[in-house]
């Protein structure tokens, strides 16, 4: 379980999906596109949903748990991205199956997101 430090706030985020999120973020920040980051609280946590304004300004930190790079799901990077470009920003995604079908819910629970 990696984290994600945006300003003073940690959130706990599963490696894999961090490092999807790591890819989308830096090239988005590195052409000076700034975008809402949501994703839903997980329930231990309080449930309910979480957006963040994800700008240059604001110290960004990705820190992984792992050593190796995860392989990068390229079809998952454009879901992300493309989310990113509507009207409510990049939503946390659950990543999709190589075979097409979700056994999981849309969007993904951010564990241990801290206050």
């Amino acid at each position: 379980m990696g984290k994600l430090v945006y300003g003073s706030r940690e959130i706990d985020i599963d490696d894999r999906l961090l490092t999807h999120l790591q890819v989308v973020a830096i090239n988005r920040l590195k052409r000076e596109q700034p975008f809402a980051l949501s994703w839903r609280d997980a329930r231990d946590q309080g449930g309910g949903r979480t957006t963040v304004w994800v700008h240059p300004s604001i110290p960004l930190m990705f820190h992984f748990d792992g050593s190796r790079v995860p392989s990068i799901n390229r079809e998952w990077l454009a879901e992300l991205n493309a989310s990113a470009e509507g009207p409510m920003g990049m939503i946390v995604t659950a990543e999709p199956s190589p075979n097409g079908v979700d056994d999981e819910e849309d969007r993904v629970p951010m564990e241990g997101a801290k206050r």
